[in-house]
């Protein structure tokens, strides 16, 4: 199985797009599955249910991250080269998905009281399987 497949079956065993971004790629990020769940945790619905980033792109950002980013902050030229990468991923989903947004990827917004009552209706995120597949895709290509 790869990694797209794996975040999609974690997707689709409720973990949300975040989670399944992060926890398909935790192994290689030297990150334990349970860390890269629970730091997912608060990215579905974009971010905290609110209908802004895909939980795909903010957990393929969280990875890029691990693996290009830096803790040292006079780290210029890795702060840079990270930001490159994301911007990078963010562009080539959009280009894939039309939108970087969860409410237009899914066509509600959970942040409305309408967009929780779709969200409530079996089916309402079958969607999100075609844009986890998209960003684990991306990801791989570009770690």
């Amino acid at each position: 199985m790869n990694r797209a497949q794996k975040a999609v079956q974690m997707f689709n065993s409720n973990f949300n797009c975040a989670q399944s971004i992060l926890a398909a790629f935790a192994d290689e990020l030297n990150l334990d599955q349970a860390t890269a769940l629970k730091l997912g945790s608060g990215f579905g619905g974009g971010i905290g249910c609110s209908g802004e980033v895909c939980g795909g792109v903010t957990g393929a950002a969280m990875a890029l991250g691990l693996r290009y980013g830096t803790a040292d902050p006079d780290d210029q030229a890795a702060k840079t080269a990270v930001y490159r990468k994301v911007r990078a991923f963010a562009d080539e989903f959009k280009l894939r998905t039309g939108s970087l947004y969860c409410r237009d990827l899914m066509g509600f917004d959970m942040s409305t009281s309408e967009g929780q009552a779709v969200a409530a209706y079996p089916g309402a995120f079958e969607r999100c399987d075609g844009f986890v597949r998209i960003a684990a895709e991306l990801l791989e290509e570009m770690l």
